[in-house]
């Protein structure tokens, strides 16, 4: 099979299209004949070497997936060759062939074509599990997500507009903040141009916000803090401006009983990934195929210009998803 090579790490260039074998199946995998991948920021971070993959995991790039099964191991019951899915992947994905537990397998939603289908794992299990499961989202809550207009931030505002929150945002220009608005968001504030904090103390309350997912860490912990409401919840799930703040403030969580928690998806368990499968397949596959959740592709690359599409993802120009068409012979859609 033909797969993107990273080398030894280093900038967009490193990356290059090579031959190899096939992955070769495990019990409780099925193998993927890859039309499209997600492009992500921890793939970023794994080309610059700073995010190795888990010991049991692909060294090749690329966290989801859609395609055909083109084999199932002996023990999988649940897939067919020639079933058309999408799946979160432990590595692999910017390949023609990925080695996937079946058990993290989703049927592609209907009415969305195999490109939507690839855009949603790695955003709706991250967010499935953070906003949902750690962070307890509920109907009639306030939700803030940093970086609205993300793969992770538009899918976190349409999901918590679905189930009943008023959604807020942070995003860069005007432009992300409009895209954020027309996908549920309520507020969306460009951080460059105002003092986000303020604006959201006067559009949340005083009853402040119940739930916050931040992925930028680093001065935004203690405005976070200052903006959670009584039993609030933040979320953290990347730290793109570090991990340790100076000059943090604690009192907050004390005096409002907050909690602060986080996690990292890729090193998380067989039957843990699996249980978000099945949460999402229950509860968010019927508002994907009723159209009330759409996926958002800002760009789609062939593989040989993977390059670009890790400068786009770097320069934060884009809004939605980024994504790579693996299978030579597609058409773009």
């Amino acid at each position: 099979m033909k797969y993107i090579a990273h080398g030894a790490g280093g900038p967009p260039t490193v990356m290059q299209l090579v031959d190899g074998p096939k992955p070769t199946l495990q019990p409780g995998q099925v193998l993927i004949e890859v039309h499209y991948a997600g492009v992500n920021r921890p793939d970023v971070a794994q080309r610059l070497g700073r995010y190795p993959p888990p010991p049991d995991a692909s060294p090749i790039l690329g966290l989801e997936v859609s395609g055909r099964v083109a084999e199932a191991a002996s023990d999988v019951t649940t897939l067919r060759v020639g079933d058309e899915v999408c799946a979160l992947t432990p590595g692999g994905a910017y390949a023609e062939f990925c080695a996937v537990p079946a058990s993290h397998c989703l049927p592609v939603p209907k009415g969305l074509s195999l490109l939507q289908a690839a855009s949603l794992p790695e955003n709706f299990f991250t967010v499935w599990t953070n906003v949902f499961d750690r962070g307890r989202l509920q109907s009639g809550e306030t939700f803030l997500v940093h970086g609205g207009s993300s793969g992770i931030g538009l899918t976190a505002i349409q999901l918590a507009k679905a189930f009943g929150a008023r959604v807020f945002t942070t995003v860069g220009n005007q432009d992300k903040a409009a895209a954020c608005v027309a996908h549920g968001a309520e507020v969306a504030i460009n951080y460059k141009e105002q003092d986000f904090e303020k604006e959201l103390q006067a559009a949340a309350g005083k009853q402040g916000i119940d739930v916050i997912l931040d992925m930028v860490g680093g001065a935004y912990v203690a405005k976070n803090l200052r903006l959670l409401g009584l039993n609030g919840r933040l979320v953290h799930i990347a730290f793109l401006e570090g991990s340790k703040p100076a000059d943090l403030d604690l009192l907050p969580m004390m005096i409002k009983r907050l909690t602060i928690t986080g996690s990292t998806l890729r090193p998380r368990s067989l039957a843990d990934k699996a249980a978000i499968a099945t949460s999402l397949r229950e509860k968010v596959w019927p508002l994907l195929e009723s159209g009330k959740i759409k996926p958002v592709v800002h760009a789609t690359f062939p593989m040989k210009d993977v390059a670009k599409a890790h400068e786009l993802m770097e320069s934060s120009r884009h809004i939605g998803k980024i994504m790579l068409a693996v299978k030579a012979s597609l058409v773009l859609q």
